[in-house]
């Protein structure tokens, strides 16, 4: 391989890896962020446990929900749960 080849290929390389530092970076900064939200929100008296659970929900299919629901509610009730 030329000099010119590995110099072109060492300088994508630092870019490919510059980049990903980057995105590691902001990814850091937006968990940071969200940890900072749920702080206000637990002392605001909000459970965070259940705001999380919500977050999770939100993101799902409302069928594949609505099913999991159902099949959740018949399991309590055949086990005295409601």
């Amino acid at each position: 391989m030329s000099d010119a080849a590995y110099s072109v290929a060492a300088d994508e390389l630092r870019q490919f890896i510059e980049q990903f530092e980057h995105l590691e970076a902001e990814k850091k900064d937006i968990s940071e962020q969200q940890a900072d939200i749920m702080s206000e929100a637990k002392a605001r008296g909000y459970d965070t446990k259940v705001l999380r659970k919500i977050i999770a929900m939100r993101k799902r299919d409302k069928d594949d929900l609505a099913e999991e629901e159902v099949i959740l509610d018949i399991y309590k009730s055949a086990l005295g749960m409601v």
